[in-house]
């Protein structure tokens, strides 16, 4: 492998061509509110004597353009005019873009308001804030991403990395929520899973699904949701994938230290009218964690398709797949560590698929556009853990086989009349659930407390989920006062008040006033509804009823006030406040907890009892800079500083698990001559609240169990230090006649780091590590008695240098 690189690099530096104007462009322009084609718009390349017009389908295509990064900007009477930044432009791939036109509105003339808004603006006039965007060179030139869009977006304003900040999983937190407060959309279908090896129950996982090279965009809302998104209490993610290129067949493979991918894409008619995106890609983190001498042994596969077929000039289907394989398993090591063996008896064995597809029809009408779409999305996770994880020996503790299954329908319309911007429509879902479950919790010995088990077959049958949503908007005084409301219910024929539309009703208001050119004063309110994950509706206790039967909806309402600032076409400032007030949030009746404390571990979430009657509250101050690439450099700057805490069955609030208080990246790209592109990213995210173990459970336990007991009597009471790393990542293009050779260096934490986890709880092994050590010299008893307590410290530094590769073709 070392050779191969080395040898691509002599190949690069002997054979590279110098620059050539032989660059390819195109997309399709489109009325962002009636997505009708819009014929005659002026695309030019910003600084070149570059530019076309777009054709009847909207379509344009730039040729003869430099290899470099450039801007394009599209202009047409009537419309506002926009810029789409850092279009990396080469010999082996033409990228497409779909580009959304907002029209102008006519002013008074007591306005003052200038016609045009800078084009950095992201936010909507149904969310005017709380709103960020990042594009696929954003995305794929991030230090440290790994090409990971999860790890990514970790460096927006209110986005937190779970509780260690410098782990290895994507959990994400969002001003102070739970990990699965959030929902996923991957071109209008919901996506459930969006990591490998996925905490069922939650969202978090050690390595993201989606191919970077499908993303054109990914939208972040924190706050003033759409009213046409369900189930969302944190944030809505909005991934817009790219269509294939209609003009030729292309792809690109990238191989890293982590990974192999293929991607291909391109016409599959010679009009062009239908075309293809398609890619498969193979992990190679058991060879990294190997060399690492790390016990554990992630091996994933995934793939992803898209086929967007043109009907007639009104009406687009569309074809959306994805799907992972994930295997978690162990292997022997090198060299024994007290730390390595409590990792090998700790976690369990993993297996798990998952795939979502459906279909997507969209038929512009007089006014506006309807789309029609139809999915199913299925999980499913088998997990085990022995007494003696190690060799697969002794009593099971643990053994879950469940899947989900979810079969969606949404119809919706957006439409204008009068001025007046209208969305409105339905959804429904059938729900297919099955989880078999065996769990120690306790052992029989613990002489405090009564053994506890959970051993079940889930008896939960299928059930049907549904709801309605209307938002309107419109502005006001010319452009400078815009207002947005909506109104949403989601029901359900399962829980015992599941088909009372009433009691989730979730109104949401939002207003945008324009103080002048740069500067505009943002508002939002709203209530949003979640219904409690299906390992929570499922559970049963052992040949019983189901137990969490009554279950309510849990809410969040919103309170937003913001400022933003657009000092030029490429430069925005955001000032925000927040306030999220939660109730009917799940409470463990076992640990006495808040649910929402829980869920960045390998097990599942809510799999037991709970009541629906906790509370929370989060509330913050956020800052945002953002700066496009309108020279050779781009990059973003956010600051964040939040409380985060929930009730639990006593009814006092207690500091969340997710209360790390400061949260604050910069991350920043500079583009030299000749192809060369050097990235640096700071983070620092405040130490995180924890539990101290139950010395005396964890003792008796810990033989069963493979890890200790945490004392939920003294939740939350001690705190982590802060984390804080540096990545950096420096690329290296050469351009053939009709290939591409992006080579790249990416280093996680260059300057070594450590990051501080929880301490692990567990024996005192002697030197060798062969066997534990007892008070008594005797074989170490069942209940743990005659052990050695003692705390590893898990405060490792871990830096991961990255050689690869892209061939783009």
């Amino acid at each position: 492998m070392k050779r191969f690189i080395i040898g691509l690099f002599l190949m690069g530096f002997s054979y590279a061509i110098s620059a050539q104007n032989n660059g390819k462009i195109s997309g399709t322009v489109v009325d962002k509110i009636s997505q009708k084609p819009l014929m005659g718009v002026s695309v030019s390349v910003e600084n070149l004597s570059k530019g076309t017009t777009s054709d009847s389908l909207g379509r344009f295509r730039l040729l003869q353009l430099p290899y470099k990064s450039i801007n394009l900007q599209f202009s047409l009477v009537g419309y506002k005019k926009q810029k789409v930044y850092n279009i990396v432009v080469n010999s082996g791939n033409e990228n497409t873009f779909y580009v959304e036109l907002d029209q102008e509105v006519s002013e008074l003339q007591e306005v003052v308001v200038t016609q045009n808004r800078k084009t950095a603006k992201v936010a909507t006039l149904e969310s005017p804030l709380s709103v960020q965007k990042l594009t696929t060179e954003e995305i794929k030139s991030n230090p440290g991403g790994n090409f990971d869009i999860s790890k990514v977006i970790q460096i927006l304003p209110g986005v937190g990395g779970g509780i260690a900040g410098g782990g290895f999983r994507n959990d994400i937190i969002i001003r102070g929520g739970g990990p699965n407060e959030n929902v996923y959309y991957l071109d209008g279908i919901e996506i459930p899973v969006l990591n490998h090896f996925q905490t069922q129950g939650s969202s978090g996982g050690p390595q993201g699904m989606l191919n970077v090279s499908f993303i054109e965009d990914v939208k972040l809302s924190s706050s003033a949701f759409d009213a046409r998104y369900d189930n969302a209490l944190s944030s809505v993610f909005q991934f817009r994938q790219k269509s294939g290129n209609p003009n030729k067949f292309q792809g690109n493979v990238r191989l890293s230290a982590t990974e192999l991918a293929l991607t291909t894409e391109g016409p599959l008619s010679k009009s062009g009218n239908t075309t293809f995106l398609a890619s498969a890609r193979r992990s190679y983190l058991q060879f990294l964690f190997k060399a690492l001498d790390i016990p554990i042994r992630p091996n994933f596969w995934d793939f992803q398709t898209k086929i967007s077929h043109r009907i007639n000039d009104k009406t687009t289907l569309t074809f959306m797949g994805i799907g992972a394989i994930d295997e978690f398993s162990f292997a022997s090591l090198k060299k024994s560590t007290p730390e390595k063996i409590y990792i090998y008896n700790a976690n369990p064995y993993i297996n798990q698929w998952n795939y979502t597809f459906g279909f997507t029809l969209k038929r512009l009408l007089e006014n506006g556009y309807m789309n029609l779409a139809i999915s199913r999305n299925s999980f499913d996770n088998t997990i085990e853990k022995f007494e003696d994880n190690q060799n697969k020996a002794g009593d099971v503790t643990l053994s879950l086989r469940s899947n989900e299954t979810e079969n969606k329908l949404r119809w919706d319309f957006s439409q204008q009349f009068s001025g007046w911007k209208v969305s409105y429509g339905l959804n429904a879902q059938v729900v297919e659930y099955t989880n078999k479950t065996f769990s120690i919790l306790r052992a029989n010995f613990d002489p405090r407390a009564e053994p506890v088990v959970y051993n079940y077959t889930s008896p939960l049958p299928n059930f049907l989920r549904y709801g309605a949503f209307l938002q309107a908007s419109k502005v006001f005084f010319g452009t400078r006062l815009g207002i947005s409301a909506g109104l949403r219910t989601d029901m359900n024929t399962f829980t015992t008040t599941g088909n009372d539309g009433l009691k989730t009703l979730s109104p949401r208001v939002s207003l945008s006033y324009l103080l002048n050119d740069k500067w505009s004063l943002n508002a939002s309110v709203g209530q949003y509804y979640k219904l409690p994950p299906y390992t929570v509706l499922g559970f049963a206790y052992q040949q019983g009823p189901l137990a969490n039967k009554n279950a309510e909806y849990q809410s969040s309402k919103h309170a937003v006030l913001g400022l933003e600032y657009l000092v030029n076409d490429g430069l925005r400032f955001t000032f925000e406040g927040f306030y999220k007030k939660y109730d009917n949030v799940p409470i463990s009746l076992q640990k006495g907890i808040s649910l929402a404390n829980l869920g960045s571990d390998f097990n599942v979430l809510g799999n037991e009892p709970v009541v629906t009657t906790g509370q929370g509250k989060a509330y913050g101050i956020e800052f945002f800079a953002q700066k496009k690439l309108t020279d050779r450099f781009f990059g973003v700057f956010s600051y964040t500083f939040y409380n985060s805490m929930y009730t639990g069955l006593d009814g006092n609030y207690v500091a969340s698990s997710w209360d790390n208080r400061h949260l604050f990246s910069v991350s920043w790209g500079y583009k030299f001559p000749r192809n060369w592109e050097l990235g640096l990213k700071f983070r620092y995210q405040g130490g995180a609240p924890y539990t101290p173990y139950d010395a005396m459970a964890s003792q008796m336990n810990y033989l069963t169990l493979g890890q200790g007991i945490f004392d939920y009597t003294k939740l939350n009471t001690q705190r982590l230090r802060g984390f804080h790393s540096s990545d950096v990542r420096i690329d290296k293009k050469y351009n053939y006649k009709h290939v591409t050779l992006d080579l790249f260096m990416d280093v996680t934490n260059w300057y070594v780091a450590a990051a501080e986890s929880v301490p692990y709880f567990t024996f005192k092994r002697n030197e060798a590590n062969t066997e534990f050590v007892t008070t008594d010299g005797k074989a170490l008893q069942a209940n743990g008695s005659n052990a050695i307590p003692t705390y590893i410290v898990n405060d490792k530094a871990q830096t991961t240098p990255t050689i690869g590769f892209i061939v783009e073709f």
